[in-house]
């Protein structure tokens, strides 16, 4: 179970600092208490009170755009499968790495797309790869070859 600070909460549920914590106040959240009197909510009462105060007209957080609906179809072919192995978040950026068979990908997207995904270590993604350039190499097979002997140098000597 994972907690979350009270201004993180608000974000996620798309209210503000202040109204998440007079509800706080009120007792209409469960909230955990740090050593230092610090309020956590878990992701499962943020779930919770997500599902049960949805306005008929959502509010967001300034900036964010409405999600314009389900994907059905991609045209990008180069689809890789496989479960989050980590998920860091600093400032505008985050990064994902995703673990696909024995090999890692790491990709780093922004905040807003991360919190938008809501992925979580454990969880299976799927990493789309789109670009312009592609570099693919092959690996030669090193045979076991004697090592090679050096070649003394011969001296040269300069004309007059």
């Amino acid at each position: 179970m994972s907690l979350l600070t009270v201004r993180v909460a608000a974000e996620r549920m798309g209210i503000g600092y202040s109204t998440l914590k007079q509800w706080i106040f009120q007792g209409k959240i469960r909230t955990t208490q740090t050593a230092g009197g610090h309020h956590r909510i878990s992701e499962a009462e943020v779930d919770r009170l997500l599902a049960r105060h949805t306005p008929s007209t959502p509010t967001r957080p300034r900036g964010t755009e409405k999600p314009a609906g389900l994907i059905v179809a991609l045209s990008g072919r180069n689809r890789l499968r496989g479960f989050v192995e980590e998920v860091r978040i600093d400032g505008l950026l985050g990064q994902v790495r995703l673990r696909i068979g024995d090999q890692r990908l790491t990709a780093v997207v922004t905040t807003d797309a991360l919190r938008e995904l809501k992925l979580r270590r454990g969880d299976d993604a799927l990493a789309i790869i789109k670009s312009t350039e592609v570099m693919i190499a092959r690996e030669a097979d090193i045979p076991d070859a004697p090592a090679r002997r050096r070649r003394p140098r011969v001296a040269r000597h300069r004309r007059e």
